[in-house]
Parts: C-alpha cells; sequence; structure tokens
C-alpha cells in the first residue's frame, strides 16, 4: 500500500501555519495542517468560562478598514467578510494611564489627525512634536515594501533598522510625560528601554491608528475560518497532533513523525514553530551547529501573567477602548520590574459579544511576569497529551498574584472586585504549554535595534524543502505573522507572484 503524500505538511495551526496552509491550498495543493492541541489557532485560541468568552492572545487587530492591508489579505484568503468584528472607539482605541494620575486618560484615537488633535489638547505646546512623531511613523511605514503589499528593494528600510524607540522620542520633545505616553501601548511588542526597534514601534502603531477593531465573541472565528478555506480546498487539519521529528533523507525532509507514531509525508513542510524548536525535532548534517547555536542563544521576549475575569450580570460598564496602567511615569521600566514592586502595570481588555450593550461581561488583565519566576513549577506540564498538577503551592502563588492585581486595577477601575462573579488565572506556564514557545514568551525572539539583521530569521533552511514561519521570522501578531506566512510562501510561489494575487483580490 503506498503512503499518502501531501504537497504540504504544516507544523503548527497557529495564524502563521494556517496562513501558509491557505496561501497553498489557493493554490491547488493538497495541504495538511498538524497542530498539536485539541484547539487549533495557537494564540487566537479561546475558551468560555459562564458562558463569557475570553481571547486567550488576540485583544484587538488593526488595518481591516478598505483599502488597507490585512483587510487586502483577508479578501484574498476569502474571509473578510465573514469576520465578526466591532470597531474601536475611533476617539480613543487605547487609553494610556499612570498611577500618579488615576483618573487621567490620555487618549490614543485612530486617524492621524484625530491622534494628533487628542494629544494636542493634553498637550498644547507639543503640537509640533507629535506632528513630527506621526510623520516620521508614517515615514518608517513607507519604507517597508511588504507592509504596504509592493515590490520593492530591500534596501529601502535599512536606513531606519538601526534606530531605536525610546532615542527617537527623546529626540523629538523634551516632554517626559508626553515622550511615555506616545509609548504607552508598548506591552504590545514589550518594549525595552535603548533596545526596542524604532521600525516596530512604528509598524504596530501605524496599524492601529489606521483602524481598530475587535474580534466579537473571540478572535478564534479566525482560526476557523482559515481552516474552513484549507478543509475547502481539499486540505487536511489535524489537531491532538504533536510532531517529535522532522526525518530528513537525501537531503530533503521525507516525513515528519508525531509523538503517538503517526506519520505524515509530503514535498514541502513548513514550521510555525519556534526556529529553535523546529531545528530540535530535525536530525540532520545540512543544519550546521554554528546555525542551530545562533537559533537557541536569541534571547526571548518576556511572557506574562493574565486573569479572565466573568462579570456579574449588568454590574459593570463595558468599555470599547483598551486601557494601559503603569506604576511608574516611565513607561519602559515595567518590562524590568522589581518582584517585589510588582505589578508594575497592566493591560485591560474587554470581551464583546453578539449584540454587546451597556455592561460589559469579560475582563483580561495582562501584566508582565518574567518565566524565571516560575522555577519551581518549570518541571511540569498541562497540555493534551501530559497533564500534572503543579500543587497547592502553585495555586496559592497564582491566587496571590491575581488578589495583587485585582486591587490594582481596581484603582484605576473603582467597583471592579465588588463586579466580578469568578476569575481564572494563567500564567508563564500556561503560555508555555498551550502557545508552544519554551519559555511563556509573548513575542518570540526579542529585537534588538543594535543588531537588527540578527533577528531577522529568514523563512529557508539549508534542507531544500524545509521553511519556517510564524512570529520570529518578521514580525509578531495577527499583521506581523500573517506577512511572515507571505514571505515564507513566496519562497515556493514567488513574492510578485503573490502579491499581485493579494493586491487584485
Amino acid at each position: 500500500m503506498s503512503q499518502k503524500v501531501y504537497d504540504l505538511v504544516v507544523i503548527g495551526g497557529g495564524m502563521g501555519g494556517l496562513t501558509c496552509g491557505v496561501l497553498f491550498a489557493k493554490e491547488g495543493l493538497e495541504v495538511c495542517v498538524l497542530e498539536r492541541n485539541k484547539q487549533i489557532g495557537g494564540n487566537l485560541q479561546t475558551y468560555a468560562r459562564n458562558k463569557v468568552i475570553f481571547d486567550s492572545g488576540v485583544h484587538y487587530v488593526g488595518g481591516l478598514d478598505d483599502g488597507q492591508n490585512l483587510n487586502q489579505i483577508f479578501r484574498y484568503m476569502g474571509i473578510m467578510d465573514k469576520l465578526k468584528l466591532q470597531k474601536m472607539d475611533e476617539d480613543m482605541m487605547d487609553a494610556i494611564m499612570f498611577s500618579s494620575e488615576p483618573k487621567k486618560m490620555y487618549r490614543h484615537a485612530q486617524g492621524y489627525d484625530r491622534f494628533i488633535k487628542n494629544l494636542a489638547d493634553d498637550f498644547p505646546d507639543e503640537e509640533s512634536a507629535i506632528r513630527k512623531y506621526c510623520d516620521e511613523i508614517k515615514s518608517i511605514c513607507q519604507k517597508f515594501p511588504l507592509y504596504n503589499l509592493r515590490m520593492g528593494d530591500s534596501f529601502e528600510k535599512n536606513d531606519v533598522l538601526g534606530l531605536d524607540t525610546k532615542t527617537f522620542v527623546e529626540s523629538i520633545t523634551s516632554n517626559k510625560k508626553l515622550q511615555n505616553v506616545l509609548c504607552g501601548s508598548n506591552l504590545l511588542y514589550a518594549g525595552e528601554p535603548y533596545k526596542s526597534p524604532l521600525y516596530m514601534h512604528a509598524l504596530i502603531i501605524n496599524h492601529y491608528i489606521e483602524s481598530a477593531y475587535r474580534f466579537v465573541d473571540g478572535g478564534s472565528q479566525l482560526a476557523r475560518l482559515l481552516t474552513k478555506q484549507i478543509r475547502d480546498n481539499s486540505g487536511t487539519v489535524k489537531t491532538r497532533c504533536e510532531v517529535a521529528h522532522l526525518h530528513e533523507k537525501d537531503g530533503r525532509i521525507e516525513f515528519v513523525e508525531c509523538t503517538d507514531g503517526q506519520r505524515f509525508y509530503g514535498k514541502y513542510f513548513i514550521s510555525n514553530a519556534h526556529p529553535a524548536q523546529t531545528l530540535e525535532m530535525v536530525k540532520s548534517d545540512l543544519i550546521k551547529k554554528v546555525y542551530r547555536n545562533r537559533l537557541s542563544n536569541l534571547g526571548n521576549s518576556i511572557s506574562a501573567f493574565s486573569i479572565n475575569i466573568v462579570l456579574k450580570k449588568n454590574s459593570f460598564a463595558y468599555r470599547n477602548y483598551n486601557i494601559y496602567c503603569f506604576n511608574s511615569d516611565d513607561v519602559w521600566s515595567a518590562v524590568d520590574y522589581k518582584p517585589e514592586e510588582w505589578p508594575s502595570g497592566v493591560a485591560v481588555y474587554f470581551s464583546t459579544r453578539s449584540n454587546q450593550d451597556e455592561f460589559a461581561d469579560g475582563i483580561t488583565l495582562i501584566a508582565y511576569m518574567r518565566y524565571e519566576e516560575m522555577q519551581p513549577w518549570m518541571h511540569t506540564f498541562n497540555t493534551v497529551t501530559r497533564e500534572e498538577y503543579r500543587g497547592d503551592d502553585y495555586e496559592t502563588f497564582k491566587n496571590g498574584k491575581a488578589e495583587q492585581l485585582i486591587d490594582y486595577t481596581e484603582k484605576i477601575l473603582p467597583g471592579l472586585r465588588k463586579s466580578i462573579h469568578s476569575y481564572y488565572v494563567s500564567t508563564p506556564l500556561t503560555l508555555r504549554d498551550y502557545i508552544g514557545t519554551s519559555d511563556g514568551s509573548l513575542y518570540g525572539i526579542a529585537k534588538d535595534y543594535r543588531d537588527p539583521l540578527r533577528t531577522f530569521i529568514s523563512p529557508r533552511t539549508k534542507i531544500p524543502n524545509l521553511f519556517l514561519t510564524g512570529q520570529n521570522i518578521n514580525l509578531h501578531g495577527i499583521l506581523g505573522v500573517t506577512m511572515s506566512a507571505i514571505v515564507t510562501s513566496a519562497e515556493v510561489f514567488g513574492m510578485e507572484y503573490l502579491l499581485n494575487k493579494i493586491r487584485n483580490a
């Protein structure tokens, strides 16, 4: 009996893997996506408690208005008109707050004119600096061809790769508060002072200033729609299939083997797992030790602690915006917190349901937390194939931290505590086990403006039919991972060919 051979086998059913699967399937190729968890989607996963749906990683998305980049890509993939979306408050999609001013909200608005006006209202002497900031953000974004869905010279962006965000903002204004307000949503990229590249800040901020939406009833709808596209094009998506080994024969990957012994043969293979983890599964002399060491030694971004809160019915007002509040007036200090001063800040996201009314059903609180704080329980795992109780001391740790974070958030959202029906906690170990990063990293490999090319990872490997994709290739987030999937797929189909199809969708 002959062994079935797929045109493409994808390892990991997150946004990157699913997007690659759709792009290949639309070319008439037979695709098989393998996901180790029981739910497809990676960071797109959702779960429900007391009938309230919570997102595990994606709390809002940008670039979805007509003519914008993600809108056009989703149109090509056949899902844009099927998404259930709610546009966020155009006058304030993000509220930037500081513990020193518990009642003051600095407004990040949608649309550059509104963005400038709102901040100029709070900083009337700084309008020229705010305009300079916006002009630079837009200028940087124009230097990235793929971001604008066009062909271009890879050298266009070289003059901005070596700039860091904090230094740039300090160069346009001496007003410390404005500097911090402009960078107040840096949890979106786990910003580090004098390290996080300006281009990363620009691409992400521009994405949301252009437009900002919440997924109604959760972001898992995106994973379901992409899965349906693959299956409608004769592809296969399998869950509970954890890949353990990629077997090479005669210089090419012949098949992947799962922990349960299943084998999947293919012509092409794309891994959506962390590059270092992918190479651990490949026993081949074609992958040199120096390359393996380079990828394994790249530092990852920080992890997080989060609480998903189910609210009592009709007890707490729904806000159509996000809140980023900092314990210090320096937004860059949050990532380098002292354990005794935790939490260093909080991000607040409201769940959005169908027929949303004036009251919220659920709220998610997120605070930075280093993986090292999980040291006593790092040996334990909770996955589909391996479930372990981490112990009473772990539960005590979680509950204590949850109460601290709720107390902190109560100061900016009075009445929250008395409105809580129940809550559910995740730690860096949860992120490690369910998202698949080795240390629960929020955004994978941390970018550093001082050596930008070191963290740009080619989707190609030394094995000609094995490719990489996901948040570690170019940029994280829905847009970044989608762009990375295009870059990966273009290694087979050609970039100009793919972009022409996307632009003409």
